[in-house]
């Protein structure tokens, strides 16, 4: 099967880490911190309805957010036929969705990606969401449960052979429904480590996915800006 939508953009961070200079995907020790953030209960309200794709595009987070020494990177649409999962019973069950895309494949989407100049290979990634606040719930929630279900696993990715250790990890307390995991991957002798953390907001679901200091810096940044149109 292929892997789910959230996986595959973790592991196209990974790979990119697992194929460039280093050993390891580092971060800078004091990226720029996000501040804390409000909500309001329009956006919080079970019956919240959901966005566009060009309304969820402009909640993007942007250079300007992030501060200095971020670069906006291409995101990449190509299609991943040629990943496939092994020794992961779970993430095969998942079936129907996750075979033909991922099943975070909402109906409204918007993704944006940036490398970060102060550390080798440090990238992180958002991609928002948007459907009813009960469907958002039911397919992060059975996403992130089979991917921490099967603490080790393998990723066949092209010619290339990745091991993956999932580890569920605390998420900040942001939003109405939170998740978070790290992932670590190994391959050729070289590792990469990706934090991915999803936060749900009403009918707003804000994925971020790269350097875990990175990810910690900016996940209250990218809810923030999400909800605050």
């Amino acid at each position: 099967m292929r892997l789910p939508t959230t996986t595959v953009l973790s592991l196209g961070l990974a790979v990119l880490a697992l194929t460039g200079c280093s050993n390891t995907t580092s971060a800078p020790t004091n990226p720029p911190s996000s501040t804390a953030t409000t909500y309001t209960k329009d956006h919080n309200a079970p019956t919240a309805k959901p966005l566009s794709s060009a309304a969820l595009a402009y909640r993007l987070l942007d250079e300007g957010d992030l501060g200095k020494g971020y670069t906006r990177t291409p995101v990449t649409t190509a299609r991943h036929d040629d990943v496939t999962v092994i020794g992961c019973p779970a993430l095969a069950k998942l079936g129907g969705q996750a075979a033909a895309g991922g099943s975070l494949d909402f109906p409204h989407s918007a993704k944006v990606s940036f490398t970060y100049a102060g550390s080798s290979r440090s990238e992180v990634s958002e991609e928002l969401y948007s459907d009813t606040p009960a469907k958002l719930s039911t397919g992060v929630n059975r996403i992130f449960n089979a991917m921490t279900s099967c603490p080790a696993y393998q990723v066949s990715a092209g010619s290339t052979l990745i091991d993956i250790r999932a580890q569920q990890v605390s998420a900040p307390q942001l939003g109405d429904e939170r998740w978070s995991q790290l992932l670590t991957y190994s391959a050729g002798g070289r590792r990469s480590v990706v934090r991915q953390t999803a936060i749900r907001t009403g009918a707003i679901l804000v994925v971020v996915s790269g350097s875990p200091a990175l990810v910690d810096a900016h996940i209250a940044a990218a809810v923030r800006t999400a909800i605050a149109h």
